[in-house]
């Protein structure tokens, strides 16, 4: 993943997370009291969290994840707690810090590691099973089909992962975002259309062996995505 768009926008979002937004995704993703808006992207991206852990087997015992786009590590956390061996990656050294001092000691059988930096990095290894909540919502659909195809490469069941469908809603939505400090904002989002999404996966010879399997749109007031499972044929 070497595209000038690319990179250009990976850069803005490790900046907006370490130099802006570090103080007010502590907040939200704990529970802590936050605003009406942002209680409600709270609920979504609970709601959310919880679709993509029931698309994987509930007994992770033996599984390797990556959490790619790990955050604050409580869909990690959540898969290690079922068995599994999560690689938990974030482009931000400061989200991943905070997601290492909330992760329990006691994983039972399970075990995180994490790491800050690109999450198609090949150094990462292999794959059962890889999860992006929410971190492939800021790309172009070319520069998403791009990240699936390198993904791909190195997983062996399924990658689960999250767009932020283009609906009249969700452009008011964008409008009324556009409102808030420029400082307290995340980069925008770049809608999605689900249909043209399926038909360049359809079309990408990287991902003949693949098909897109359940997905499922999550609506909570500020907060809408929409979930895919892209499986192993």
């Amino acid at each position: 993943m070497n595209s000038a768009a690319y990179l250009q926008r990976r850069s803005e979002i490790q900046n907006y997370f370490d130099r802006t937004a570090v103080d007010a995704w502590r907040k939200l993703t704990s529970d802590a009291p936050v605003s009406g808006i942002r209680a409600t992207v709270r609920a979504g991206r609970d709601r959310m969290r919880a679709t993509l852990l029931n698309y994987l087997p509930q007994d992770l015992r033996g599984a390797r994840i990556l959490d790619a786009g790990c955050g604050t590590g409580a869909l990690a956390v959540e898969a290690a707690l079922r068995g599994a061996d999560v690689v938990a990656v974030d482009l931000s050294p400061q989200l991943v810090d905070l997601a290492r001092t909330r992760a329990p000691e006691d994983l039972g059988a399970g075990r995180i590691t994490f790491l800050s930096g690109d999450m198609t990095a090949e150094t990462h290894g292999d794959f059962d099973h890889i999860v992006a909540m929410d971190s492939l919502i800021h790309y172009s659909t070319a520069d998403i089909v791009a990240m699936l195809e390198r993904l791909s490469e190195r997983t062996r069941h399924s990658i689960l992962f999250t767009i932020a469908p283009r609906t009249p809603a969700l452009a008011v939505m964008h409008a009324v975002g556009r409102m808030f400090p420029r400082g307290d904002r995340s980069p925008a989002l770049s809608p999605v259309a689900p249909g043209a999404l399926h038909r360049r996966i359809g079309e990408s010879p990287d991902l003949s062996l693949w098909e897109v399997g359940r997905h499922q749109r999550i609506k909570s007031g500020f907060y809408q995505s929409m979930a895919h499972e892209l499986v192993r044929a």
